[in-house]
């Protein structure tokens, strides 16, 4: 018998890109943040957004309650720019705009990077997009509770807006473009009516930088300084506009200014270059966390290229006329537009010293041959691919082996073992080093890299896997088709492997046969390893038990969903070793910062017991996901954008999708972290100081960037 559980949706098919650089070459090239008026970069290969079912309806009061009582006043975050008294004040009318400095822009954002944040019920669901004429985000979220519309009063930000919009080059730390948030033309101009009109979502990250701009003092810069002062009095319009309409609905909004600062970029570079994103000549400073290159950094520190066989290596692909490049003899890139074809590498070791210059070959990538309309001539050509791989890393040719036959017992007498692995006892021509690539160092190059290990290696491909993954810290990503051709093959690759010289046959049919239990089923996607003793997965992932404790896992921490195990199953893994979270669902509405850190303590008693706990939900890219980012900020001591990136790079194939308000929650329990740290290095002071690395609209701004090219 099994317990019943709701089941995952199936996941939408993965879609493979082509268009990545590693971060050396980013920089080469001088390649910045994405901005509004610039073209996104390419999509890592192969990810995707998954979808994430919201749960039913709510049918009571939503769990999120009303602004705290009190005044907005004693909640509101303090600001360096209000009251503005200290400014040069400008008037124009009823409109007025206040001069400043460098020096007071650069002190007013590190001031309120040191603010706490309102909590988050005073803020939801007003940040999900409360369009009047969108019924269905209505009334979702505020059928009886009205005031919930209500833009709150606790907010007080800085938004930073360059006059001329072009974010390319001289940009401030969180600068935006005019038309991001502004309506300009002909007529009077006002904020964007920035909430979607219809649909459902609660993960509208695009509209947050809108949203803090319209609750927060904003400054004008530019070099320009006319067309500084007219942006500064068309905002200063435009926020009167904004609070008149709130007047009339008879709800008091905070005072916003505006702010022309009109000292050269200059003095910024010079005396402020901390603030800095983007300079003067349009190169990046690193000053500023940039999302994008931050996800391509962790990226390409967890696929670096490693040595898994003699002289073969697994990895992204490098740079090219780089040193890491030239450091190789054959660089073999499995694509989408690879060919089956050993030809080259025929002609490569038959050639001799002749091709000793650098060669580069292409291959199939992962999934591209699809069960069952492979050929036997297909197969062949990928036995032959991983036999000649293996004869130009030794400096052999198979020539040598065949006119060694085998004796009655199977043994090949050219074969000596070292170090667990075969190798030839003479060696014909110089031993190549060979580079299996692909751009994200996993994803297209997991079916050639499986394949060979298991040739090289002799082991069976089950095997392969898990130990590629295990002890040689490699990460896959396959499709069932590639199980299904590494399965089909995997008799051919032990038999013809150089590991198997002193086999028998009733031996290496025994070795094909012990398929252990977690394969059975496996459609290629192992959870995502985040740290050594924690992983990421979907419910898929939890509800095989024998695959997690092949890969070391002896904890499962369910958020929201429950694994289906039958009947004893249970038992056998210990019920101290599950811990569950319910009545969280991916809705907007229910919090999950109460349960951090009874998630974390049961994360940490499996680190201590010297296990890794699977953290999973249905899908795995949201409520446990932000499991994952809180933990992974708890131990290494990131900020909460920085272990977003880091998650979102090892989080195989799949962009985690924390919901808006997860993703708020996990900026205040970085204020939590900061504050307990700082606490404990000042020996019980609880002055509790913290310093955010980048605002909320800056983070939503930035995460919506990066998912706009995989966006359906």
């Amino acid at each position: 018998m099994m317990a019943t559980i709701t089941l995952p949706r199936p996941i939408a098919s993965h879609r493979p890109g082509s268009d990545y650089r590693s971060p050396s070459a980013m920089v080469l090239e001088g390649i910045n943040s994405p901005t509004a008026s610039q073209p996104c970069p390419g999509p890592v290969p192969n990810k995707h957004i998954p979808v994430c079912p919201p749960g039913p309806v709510p049918q009571e009061e939503p769990s999120t309650p009303p602004p705290s009582p009190g005044s907005d006043e004693d909640q509101l975050q303090q600001s360096l720019l209000f009251p503005p008294d200290k400014y040069i004040r400008l008037d124009s009318g009823k409109l007025a705009v206040y001069k400043i400095d460098a020096a007071d822009v650069a002190a007013a954002l590190d001031h309120v990077s040191r603010q706490p944040l309102p909590d988050p019920s005073q803020v939801f669901p007003w940040f999900h997009g409360l369009h009047p004429s969108n019924q269905i985000q209505q009334a979702f979220f505020i059928a009886r509770k009205r005031a919930l519309r209500r833009t709150p009063g606790c907010l007080r930000g800085i938004t930073l807006v360059k006059a001329d919009g072009d974010l390319n080059v001289s940009r401030l730390k969180g600068a935006i473009a005019p038309h991001e948030f502004l309506q300009l033309g002909n007529a009077a101009a006002e904020f964007l009516d920035i909430d979607p009109r219809e649909g459902f979502s609660v993960r509208n990250f695009q509209i947050q930088a809108a949203k803090a701009a319209m609750t927060s003092d904003i400054i004008v810069y530019g070099d320009d300084e006319v067309l500084v002062r007219k942006l500064g009095w068309d905002i200063a319009a435009a926020q009167q506009r904004w609070r008149t309409k709130h007047e009339i609905q008879r709800h008091d909004l905070p005072d916003y200014n505006t702010f022309i600062c009109i000292s050269p970029f200059s003095e910024f570079e010079k005396n402020h270059p901390e603030v800095i994103a983007v300079d003067s000549a349009g190169r990046p400073t690193g000053n500023v966390l940039d999302f994008a290159n931050q996800e391509r950094l962790e990226m390409y520190a967890m696929t670096e290229a490693s040595e898994i066989s003699h002289n073969v290596w697994l990895g992204p692909t490098p740079d090219q006329a780089t040193e890491e490049e030239q450091g190789y003899d054959i660089l073999i890139e499995c694509s989408d537009l690879g060919r089956l074809d050993h030809g080259t590498l025929v002609a490569i070791a038959e050639g001799g010293e002749e091709t000793a210059g650098r060669q580069y070959i292409d291959f199939p990538s992962s999934g591209s041959i699809l069960a069952p309309t492979w050929s036997h001539a297909e197969a062949d050509i990928i036995l032959e691919t991983c036999k000649w791989i293996w004869h130009l890393a030794h400096g052999t040719h198979p020539s040598a082996s065949e006119s060694s036959a085998p004796d009655e017992d199977g043994d090949v007498p050219m074969f000596e073992e070292t170090d667990g692995e075969s190798k030839p006892s003479n060696f014909q021509s110089r031993p190549r080093k060979i580079l299996i690539h692909c751009a994200d160092g996993y994803t297209e190059s997991t079916l050639l890299g499986i394949a060979y290990y298991s040739y090289s290696t002799g082991r069976p491909v089950p095997d392969a896997w898990l130990h590629l993954h295990t002890t040689m810290k490699r990460n896959f990503f396959a499709y069932p088709s590639d199980v299904a051709l590494l399965t089909a093959i995997s008799p051919r690759l032990l038999h013809e492997s150089p590991a198997s010289a002193d086999r028998s046959l009733s031996e290496i049919t025994a070795l094909i046969r012990e398929e252990p239990r977690w394969f059975t089923g496996f459609d290629g996607s192992f959870p995502s390893r985040i740290l050594d003793y924690m992983y990421l997965g979907n419910l898929g992932h939890a509800n095989n038990p024998d695959l997690l404790r092949s890969l070391g896992i002896g904890q499962i921490l369910s958020v929201g969903e429950m694994a289906m195990w039958r009947d004893g199953e249970l038992e056998e893994w210990g019920v101290e070793n599950t811990c569950v979270v319910q009545g969280v669902q991916d809705n907007g509405i229910d919090p999950l910062t109460d349960e951090f850190e009874r998630c974390l303590e049961f994360i940490d008693r499996g680190r201590r017991n010297g296990t890794a706990t699977l953290v999973h939900c249905r899908v795995g890219v949201s409520r446990s996901a932000t499991i994952c980012i809180a933990e992974v900020m708890r131990a290494l001591g990131l900020s909460f954008p920085r272990a977003y990136c880091f998650v979102r790079a090892r989080r195989l194939n799949v962009i985690i999708q924390p919901h808006l308000r997860f993703a708020y929650e996990l900026l205040k329990w970085e204020e939590a972290l900061q504050t307990q740290r700082d606490q404990e290095e000042c020996e019980g002071d609880e002055s509790g100081g913290i310093r955010r690395e980048l605002e909320w609209g800056e983070i939503a701004r930035e995460v919506a960037l990066m998912n706009r090219p995989y966006a359906r």
